[in-house]
């Protein structure tokens, strides 16, 4: 593979609920992207990836990441990281007053 540079405007955008998520990179080794979502917004329920952990970085603001097959919730502020076991469903809220990035990866890439 070569260096590449991916601006936002490439980026392929979806959402997921009102989660606004951007895909910069997806290789069959890795994923890389972002989602951003407003306060009180939650996005919705990410059913795992079965062969790929996934990790999140709060980049900005405060969210609570749920694991609803497990019942857990978990709090992260600026610079916390959480990692998702394969295939294990997911949901981020965001939980502060002022609007939350979240970059994720996924390892090896979700097909």
């Amino acid at each position: 593979m070569e260096v590449k540079v991916v601006r936002a405007c490439e980026a392929r955008v979806f959402l997921d609920g009102p989660e606004v998520c951007r895909e910069y990179v997806k290789t069959g080794k890795l994923t890389f992207g972002t989602s951003t979502l407003l306060p009180g917004q939650t996005g919705g329920v990410d059913p795992g990836h079965p062969v790929s952990h996934e990790i999140f970085y709060v980049s900005r603001g405060q969210v609570v990441m749920h694991i609803p097959s497990e019942g857990l919730y978990f709090e992260l502020s600026e610079g916390d990281i959480i990692v998702i076991p394969e295939g294990a469903p997911h949901q981020l809220t965001n939980i502060g007053p002022e609007k939350a990035v979240i970059t994720w990866s996924c390892a090896p890439s979700p097909q």
